[in-house]
């Protein structure tokens, strides 16, 4: 279907014509107005036309800067060059048949190559299908069920309380604060000899202490528990294998996606071979798994975390990110508002939502896209004209807001 047939796009309601058609609006959750802004009121384009660098062209036919860079999928950029051909390649070769594509071995030896607890990968396509799946790799070697969590883990069952999940399904599950070591040490005490695994998101708003990881590691040491980390969101961006090549902290499992194929959809659960071999053991299969495209993003991903530092470019274009906005808060004299997070994916911290609301509403106006609550994510593509144009946006938003009465 071309967008060719729709002449009149600018002018369409295209918030209200996918409220119609797909419940909430959006089929990902965290792309609803209300998710992004805080609220599903304000004026703001919901669907884009395209996205090159970090520049989204909206349907109403605006430019926007994009300091959410699709949830923090993409590091590199928007159509990223060499991305784009790998993927085409891939793609005009048959990206899936009935026969594995050979990028998948290709591609699991290079991740085995960076990721410190990597000896073996299966490969899904989304990072709740990838944390799910290494809960059930570590309920397979342990044979047990208790699972200890901190962190976001995605939509399934074993770890949600949404309308619609039965109890028993997250009845092993126990959710501990994040950083929270005496937390942590009653909820493996009440495991006891039960303790499957612990799964750790380690970075929630800031990276996670030393002595609670270390928590972690002795308590799954000392009952033969799996360690998880859930690196989807800090792999290929803090450090290229995670949070783990960071500190130096080994975990027996960690998952990995987003950033990894530059916002294809390709996820992976990697960790020791002992452990890894309990995949074979159960059931954990997807037909589009090992499809040729994503993993051909992945595989130019790879090649550019080994061309350049990738991950150094990202901590100093976020800091720069970050300066620029608490440049723009400093000078508009606008109180109760802070710059929060570690520099590749920072946030906004405002004292009254509503101030939030007006903020990101009066930014996008100014044509830069931030995210309500955490994170902004850095990316290659923020360049100095765009990151000159995400602090005059901030600084145009926050004048705005202190003219309008906001306390400064």
């Amino acid at each position: 279907m071309s967008l060719n047939a729709y002449p009149d796009i600018e002018n369409t309601d295209w918030r209200a014509r996918a409220a119609a058609v797909i419940p909430g609006g959006a089929s990902t959750g965290s792309k609803r107005p209300e998710a992004l802004f805080g609220s599903d009121v304000i004026a703001a384009p919901a669907h884009y036309l395209s996205a090159h660098g970090c520049t989204i062209e909206a349907v109403d036919g605006t430019e926007i800067i994009d300091c959410t860079m699709a949830l923090g999928s993409v590091a590199l950029g928007y159509g990223d060059a060499a991305v784009s051909e790998a993927v085409m390649h891939a793609a005009s070769g048959g990206n899936v048949c009935g026969l594995s594509s050979l990028h998948e071995i290709l591609v699991a030896e290079r991740l085995c190559d960076v990721i410190p607890c990597a000896e073996k990968v299966r490969f899904l396509k989304t990072g709740a299908e990838a944390v799910a799946a290494a809960v059930r790799i570590a309920r397979t070697v342990t044979g047990r069920d208790t699972v200890i969590g901190a962190g976001y883990f995605g939509w399934l069952d074993w770890c949600q309380t949404q309308p619609g999940v039965p109890a028993g399904a997250r009845a092993d599950f126990r959710a501990v604060p994040f950083d929270d070591a005496p937390a942590l040490e009653r909820e493996v005490a009440e495991a006891g000899e039960r303790l499957a695994a612990i799964v750790i998101e380690p970075v929630v708003e800031r990276i996670a202490s030393p002595e609670w990881i270390g928590a972690a590691r002795r308590a799954c040491d000392a009952r033969g528990a799996v360690l998880i980390f859930d690196e989807l969101k800090t792999g290929f961006r803090l450090r290229t294998g995670g949070y783990q090549a960071l500190t130096n902290v080994t975990p027996d499992l960690a998952c990995f996606g987003k950033a990894m194929a530059n916002g294809f959809p390709l996820a992976a659960v990697v960790g020791r071979e002992s452990v890894m071999d309990g995949a074979a053991r159960s059931w954990i299969s997807s037909t589009l798994a090992s499809e040729a495209v994503a993993l051909a993003a992945a595989g130019a991903v790879l090649d550019a975390h080994e061309s350049e530092d990738i991950c150094a470019s990202l901590w100093r274009i976020g800091e720069e990110m970050r300066g620029a906005v608490a440049r723009a808060i400093t000078a508009s004299g606008v109180r109760g508002v802070t710059v929060e997070g570690i520099p590749p994916m920072w946030f906004l911290r405002f004292d009254e939502p509503l101030r939030e609301q007006r903020f990101l509403e009066l930014a996008l106006a100014a044509g830069v896209l931030f995210k309500c609550g955490a994170y902004n994510f850095a990316a290659l593509a923020h360049d100095e004209d765009a990151l000159l144009r995400i602090e005059t946006a901030a600084s145009d938003a926050l004048v705005q807001m202190r003219d309008e009465g906001a306390p400064s």
